[in-house]
């Protein structure tokens, strides 16, 4: 009759040493919190996009990481009223999260681009959510938001990161057609070059670039306004126009062009 109650006294002592009632291991950053309405893995998986289809004469201009902070670009945002997109990761963003503050107060839009900008393709499932519900935790408690956009890093992923970015709230895995490089030009990873209507840019930024953040936007602005073009709102539009179920990504896909090594890791993405 005693070995139930030694066993039931284990049990409560092991209980207390996992934690206080209520907690969870990992709460401090997010990784083991998932979002409020949290997707089924085995649901629909979102949609993998480089360009949306839209017959509006407007670009999408989205930035990475959140190394580079310049004030000016602020006052560039609200000045040209720019629905910019941000893809922010949190351990490159550290202490700066009040700049993004001030840029979504003017018009930008923050999005999710990992706690620590790894490369997730070929990770784990555990890992990929981690890193993906890690950073919608973050953004939630820093700006109240649960962003719906995930830019994964390199732009590398697979299919376990689409079940995952699913599972952590994103209804869109986004990547980008054209690339903005340090010396002014555009590059692209699929199709004829030039800018078109619904085409997705990457602008990278980086703490020791030169010119300035403002100063390669400015440049930009001017090319697609030379283009007919002008800077709609990407979630907006990716909304509107559903892209249906994505594929899994070929080894080699052309996407993962500027990045295919973490170690050789090219500032914006």
């Amino acid at each position: 009759m005693r070995r139930p109650a030694a066993a039931l006294l284990c049990a409560v002592l092991l209980a207390g040493c996992a934690g206080g009632a209520g907690e969870r291991p990992g709460t401090a950053d997010g990784r083991a919190q998932g979002p409020p309405h949290a997707v089924s893995a085995t649901g629909p998986l979102p949609p993998v996009v480089d360009h949306v289809p839209t017959r509006e004469p407007v670009v999408f201009l989205t930035y990475d990481d959140g190394a580079e902070r310049d004030p000016r670009f602020v006052g560039l945002v609200r000045e040209r009223r720019l629905p910019v997109s941000m893809f922010l990761t949190d351990s490159v963003v550290g202490p700066g999260y009040g700049h993004f503050a001030r840029l979504r107060a003017v018009g930008a839009s923050i999005q999710n681009h990992t706690l620590d900008h790894p490369a997730l393709r070929g990770l784990p499932y555990a890992g990929q959510r981690a890193e993906i519900c890690g950073q919608q935790h973050k953004l939630r408690s820093r700006f109240g938001i649960s962003p719906r956009l995930f830019r994964p890093p390199y732009g590398t992923y697979d299919r376990t990161t689409l079940r995952a970015a699913a599972d952590c709230g994103i209804t869109a895995v986004v990547l980008w057609r054209a690339s903005l490089g340090a010396d002014g030009e555009l590059t692209y990873t699929r199709g004829e070059p030039g800018l078109r209507p619904g085409d997705i840019v990457s602008v990278p930024a980086g703490e020791t670039m030169s010119p300035s953040l403002t100063e390669r936007t400015v440049r930009l602005l001017r090319e697609i306004e030379r283009k007919g073009l002008r800077v709609g709102r990407l979630e907006d539009h990716v909304q509107d126009h559903p892209m249906g179920q994505p594929k899994d990504p070929p080894m080699g896909h052309p996407k993962d062009h500027l990045e295919r090594e973490p170690g050789r890791r090219a500032a914006g993405n």
